[in-house]
This record gives structure tokens, sequence and C-alpha cells, in this order.
């Protein structure tokens, strides 16, 4: 064996070390991209929690107006966060709504109208609804609103995400 048979040509040396560079930057570009994107799966998720809010002896069949209060966490911030629910007993359903309007996303009242009673009203663009929540026709919202998730527990009354009624 002839010793220029090992030998590395300058072009070669440059060839590999700038394949070595460009592999190393490329690696520290797209790992921290593949972390964020996996990241999220691997974490347990707070979306799922339940939030005591009220107890069942304190139900009735008008929808009362119950606010509560969570911990967020968005990054390195944690924050609380306090939302409210029109919550109504009937017969052995609870049923939790909503205040959020589905037409601009302002705030309903229970009640609040003196000429439609017994619905929820919209003071921004004039949006009702019955009391299940159903949007009314011929009103601003299209869509009913948004039910949080129930769960009952020893006598209390648990919330978890608002979602759309089907």
């Amino acid at each position: 064996m002839s010793e220029k048979n090992h030998n590395v040509s300058r072009r070669q040396f440059l060839t590999y070390t700038l394949t070595g560079v460009g592999g190393f930057m490329a690696a520290g570009m797209i790992l921290p991209m593949a972390r964020f994107a996996i990241d999220p799966v691997l974490k347990t998720s707070s979306a799922g929690d339940m939030n005591a809010v009220a107890e069942v002896a304190k139900l009735t069949n008008e929808p009362q107006r119950f606010d509560f209060s969570y911990e967020q966490k968005d990054g390195w911030y944690t924050s609380e966060v306090t939302e409210t629910a029109w919550i109504y007993q009937d017969g052995d359903n609870i049923t939790a709504l909503s205040p959020t309007c589905t037409h601009l996303g302002c705030t309903v009242n229970w009640n609040a109208n003196e000429e439609h009673p017994n619905q929820f009203f919209c003071p921004c663009h004039g949006g009702r609804f019955e009391k299940d929540g159903t949007n009314i026709p011929g009103t601003p919202p299209t869509e009913p609103l948004h039910k949080y998730v129930t769960e009952v527990r020893d006598g209390t009354v648990y919330l978890g995400k608002a979602e759309p009624q089907i």
C-alpha cells in the first residue's frame, strides 16, 4: 500500500468539513422544530380539567349565574382566569351554558329584556336564546349558546370546556 492512496486531497477535506458543518447546522434548526411539534403530545393537557363551580343543592329551575376561576399556564406565565356559566337543573339534568353570544361574542344575560321574558338576551345586537341555549330564528345568532361539559361528584357540579351544541 502506498501512502498516496490514503491521503485526502484538499478538495475532499473541504467537502467533508463543509458537509459536517452543514449537517450540524441543519440539525440545530430541525431539532427545535421537531421538539416544538412533539412536545405538546408528550405533556399532560389541562384542557380536560374539571372545575368545581356550584353545589347541586343551590341549583334551581331558573338559570343562575356562577363565576368560577382556574389557573391557566401559558408558556412560562401562569395566570388566574375567571369564567362565567349559566347553570340550571331540570329534573335530574343539569345544564351549564356559556354566556358568550355566538353572534359577536357579547355577554348574554337571563331574563334581561322585559319584552322577551324567560330568554337569554344579548344587548349588542338583540340576539335571543331559549332557556336551553337554542338560538331564536330571526335574531342575529346563527348557532346555539355553547354548553359546558358537566359532571356531578359528591353533590358538587364540575364544569369542563364549553363546546358547541349539535
